[in-house]
């Protein structure tokens, strides 16, 4: 079954940060919202990955608070606290960007810097081409140009076929097996519980419907590429990332005509793995953004570009 990809170092909700319910079409969705110490600075949206949630970006919202930036992470509809219908057209990449539209415009701070991790990018992506103007920027982060390569297709159409009707809970028990025989090692046994816990919350049609996407979504690159125009978009990626190949996502940058910039010493979930380093990456990042004013495709460097080394806390 599918493994774990992101594992929050911790689930306590940092001081200065608020729950949050967020009306949309599609059911109410869960959130976590941390408005800016200080002079705000703008206002950042995080979207979370294919059985993931918000507390992917736990660590990461006291640090990008302490810069100036309001940040937003929530579930998307069916994930964790955010419940969905029991239908599984509901779960399009189209309907989950209507949602990320519908955030957005509820906020009501103009336009934001939006970061989609991993499946939570191809939700931006369909977001950003229909609706350019919602966006300060747009930062795929561990995410690729289309679903997963062909070589994890199988364990997505297994998990696909065993819902509905398999219990969530049989199928965590299982991955939850395999992950620890891969080393996986909670950081806490609060941590270990919340994982467990998240897994049964979703809804099954929604893991169902994903599970799909990941294995058939085509590449829409060069249409986001056209459509976005004067929104600066960035490509970030852990130089360990082992989901999405990093040559792919060197290539999805290249026709986007960006550098991708590559935070050393994680895998593929730097919020959660290194989060003030990546904290800090992503506050260059769109401060840079801010400088040089619209963005425009062109010619970038044959390599990547590499994140500064990690602080202190965080060497691996």
């Amino acid at each position: 079954m599918v493994r774990q990809v992101s594992t929050p170092p911790f689930v306590e909700i940092p001081a200065g940060t608020e729950r949050r319910e967020l009306a949309v079409p599609g059911g109410p969705l869960a959130a976590l919202w941390a408005p800016a110490a200080g002079v705000p600075r703008g206002t950042v949206v995080f979207v979370p990955g294919f059985t993931g949630s918000k507390e992917d970006f736990i660590a990461v919202l006291a640090p990008l608070q302490q810069r100036g930036w309001s940040v937003l992470a929530y579930d998307q509809r069916g994930q964790y606290e955010s419940p969905g219908p029991d239908d599984e057209s509901a779960y399009t990449v189209d309907a989950l960007g209507t949602d990320l539209l519908t955030v957005v415009a509820e906020l009501g701070a103009g336009p934001v810097h939006a970061v989609g991790h991993s499946f939570g990018g191809l939700v931006l992506r369909t977001a950003a081409t229909r609706s350019p103007q919602a966006f300060a920027s747009v930062t795929l982060l561990c995410s690729g140009p289309t679903g997963l390569p062909a070589d994890q297709h199988g364990p997505l159409r297994r998990l696909h076929g065993a819902l509905p009707t398999t219990p969530l809970a049989v199928i965590g028990a299982i991955r939850e097996e395999r992950d620890r025989a891969a080393g996986w090692v909670p950081p806490s046994a609060a941590v270990e519980q919340f994982c467990r816990d998240r897994f049964v919350a979703n809804n099954p049609w929604s893991l169902r419907a994903l599970a799909d996407q990941l294995v058939t979504t085509t590449d829409s690159t060069a249409a986001l590429a056209a459509t976005l125009g004067a929104v600066p978009v960035h490509v970030v990626y852990g130089d360990g990332d082992d989901v999405w190949p990093t040559a792919q996502q060197d290539q999805m940058a290249r026709v986007l005509g960006v550098t991708p910039v590559v935070i050393a010493g994680c895998g593929h979930s730097p919020t959660a793995e290194l989060p003030d380093t990546t904290a800090a990456t992503l506050d260059q990042l769109w401060s840079r953004s801010a400088q040089d004013g619209p963005a425009t495709a062109g010619p970038v460097q044959d390599g990547p570009a590499t994140a500064g080394a990690p602080a202190p806390d965080e060497q691996v």
